[in-house]
């Protein structure tokens, strides 16, 4: 009967650890920025936006990925809505109402970086989820990437 039920473990976690992927945590999401403004610096913006927009690029990892706007919160990447490119979002409010772009330009301008929290729809999951997004001002640019609570 053990054994039975190990087998069964077994296969369970074989079978099903595919549809598994880890939630990205807020120092993730940062570093993942900090490695971005980096890879913007050293390659310039058009490698960096074809880059950032890549769905299976090297800026994105489980549910974390890079989106940068423009300082009018114009999206200029996103690897998972291409759709929303060269749009401006200033006024777009999340879930719960909150203008949370409106943050994001006003913390880039006044400080260059920080933490915005809102609700946004998780790719990897589908379901409307808390976010909490770090940024950082890069030229006139900025690169984001937030984790879902």
């Amino acid at each position: 009967m053990r054994t039975r039920v190990l087998v069964w473990s077994v296969i369970f976690v074989f079978c099903f650890s595919g549809f598994a992927f880890a939630a990205g945590s807020r120092e993730e999401a940062k570093t993942l920025v900090e490695k971005a403004s980096a890879f913007f610096k050293a390659q310039g913006k058009e490698t960096a936006f074809k880059e950032f927009n890549n769905p299976k690029g090297q800026f994105v990892k489980d549910d974390l990925y890079v989106f940068v706007y423009d300082m009018t919160a114009t999206i200029i990447a996103h690897p998972h809505s291409p759709a929303l490119i060269g749009k401006n979002l200033y006024d777009v409010t999340d879930f719960e109402k909150k203008y949370f772009r409106r943050d994001i330009v006003n913390i880039a301008k006044a400080k260059g970086s920080g933490w915005v929290d809102y609700t946004y729809k998780n790719p990897k999951t589908n379901k409307v989820e808390h976010k909490t997004t770090y940024l950082l001002k890069t030229g006139d640019y900025i690169i984001c990437c937030g984790a879902y609570k």
